[in-house]
């Protein structure tokens, strides 16, 4: 089949499958087999293989695309030798892409991509897989950059109209005990929503060394999480998962400004590129309602990671799946209840979605959530109050100048009171 006439295929065929069971040898035909292509060979895009992988019985890796081809074959070893996946991977030497670019090329040979590079090249890669008709897996966040939110704000739009799926990684959205603690919120469990208290407190993470071999672009590229333009700050990487549960709490209204604070105190070697280490912010609603939001990425610190919601008549934890109802009646989702494993869920739901012709666009949740850490990340480095309005009339953007192996600047790191939001 060509290409064109493929996705016709599985297009038409959808409402079809959507009557079969999906289990081994329930579908009629071989042609409607989805073939899928991961861009960004790393932990977390190794991760998403297998899910998909795992989400249908009709499904095949049959391209890979890394900027670097030693992460590519790492990742390849590490699939094709994990026995229930392993005959479903179909990669040759001639569909492994490297480079800036070879996401382009691996469009051309699938119908169904995960994108899991860095968040930087988020935007970029979304577009294009959509404006070509694919259906996509984009992890978290999408963008590190107002003008990147913006972006995929409109690429998800454009996937409405030419119905195909974005399933964004905003993964606890996914998770069966999460769902029906925000359902109990939703309807009124806690009274209305006044404040929530969200964490992220952890350790510091990897650091991948230099090698006098490499430029100033794959050092940074390799070491992506301590450079903005690639990962956002990890208040926008990491924690924008705390913001995508608020703004799930809260209904989809976003904040109307924040105040914030952070710097860098363990995080004084060079190396670390220019981002901070510990953010305290306050988000403000037009109703009153507050956000507190506090991260830290530090050694020998306690950890914490939750989501506490406050309510008029009770209060819910988000990471314990409870609601607390003072004089009224608590709830727990119960533990002897076996749930599913929310990364997986992603996947079956957006294959089962591709198949029945129901597709997922969490597009615009994905966007609002990445600009609420956008506003905290800001607010925190200039040292003011940020509004909503003046978030969105910003067209920031921190990409490089060229994508290039080669020369690139460390920014400093931002002072507050003297960095300015653009």
């Amino acid at each position: 089949m060509s290409e064109s006439t493929r996705r016709a295929f599985i297009q038409t065929s959808a409402a079809a499958a959507a009557s079969l069971s999906l289990v081994p040898g329930a579908f009629a035909a071989s042609d409607d087999t989805l073939r899928v292509g991961l861009v960004g060979c790393g932990g977390r895009g190794t991760g998403a293989a297998k899910q998909a992988l795992r989400a249908d019985p009709k499904v095949k890796l049959v391209a890979m695309c890394d900027a670097f081809m030693d992460r590519l074959e790492d990742s390849l070893r590490e699939l094709n030798g994990i026995k229930d996946i392993k005959d479903k991977i179909a990669v040759t030497p001639d569909t492994k892409f490297d480079g800036f670019d070879g996401y382009k090329k691996l469009l051309e040979q699938v119908d169904v991509v995960l994108l899991c590079t860095p968040p930087g090249f988020r935007p970029i890669h979304l577009r294009a897989a959509i404006e070509a008709g694919k259906h996509v897996f984009c992890e978290k966040p999408v963008a590190v950059d107002v003008a990147g939110a913006k972006s995929v704000m409109e690429t998800a739009r454009l996937a409405k109209q030419k119905n195909v799926s974005l399933c964004s990684g905003y993964c606890y959205r996914y998770d069966y005990a999460k769902r029906e603690t925000v359902k109990r919120i939703h309807d009124g469990a806690i009274g209305d929503v006044s404040a929530m208290h969200i964490t992220y407190l952890t350790g510091p993470i990897w650091h991948r060394g230099n090698d006098p071999k490499w430029s100033p672009m794959e050092y940074q590229m390799r070491n992506w999480y301590y450079f903005t333009w690639l990962s956002g700050d990890f208040i926008v990487e990491q924690h924008c998962h705390n913001f995508d549960k608020a703004n799930w709490v809260f209904g989809g209204k976003m904040p109307i400004a924040a105040t914030g604070v952070g710097g860098r105190q363990q995080r004084r070697d060079p190396k670390y590129g220019h981002i901070y280490d510990h953010f305290a912010v306050t988000l403000e609603y037009a109703n009153g309602a507050k956000l507190f939001s506090f991260c830290r990425q530090m050694e020998r610190c306690d950890g914490n990671v939750n989501d506490h919601v406050i309510g008029t008549r009770g209060s819910a934890q988000l990471m314990a799946h409870s609601i607390s109802s003072p004089g009224g009646k608590d709830w727990e989702f119960g533990s002897e209840t076996k749930v599913k494993d929310m990364y997986q869920v992603e996947h079956d739901e957006l294959f089962a979605g591709i198949r029945s012709g129901k597709f997922i666009n969490d597009g615009e949740n994905a966007a609002n959530s990445t600009l609420m850490a956008l506003l905290a990340r800001e607010s925190a480095y200039c040292g003011k109050r940020l509004t909503w309005k003046q978030l969105l009339a910003s067209n920031q953007n921190l990409a490089p100048k060229q994508y290039a192996w080669g020369p690139i600047e460390t920014p400093p790191v931002p002072t507050p009171g003297i960095y300015t939001f653009a």
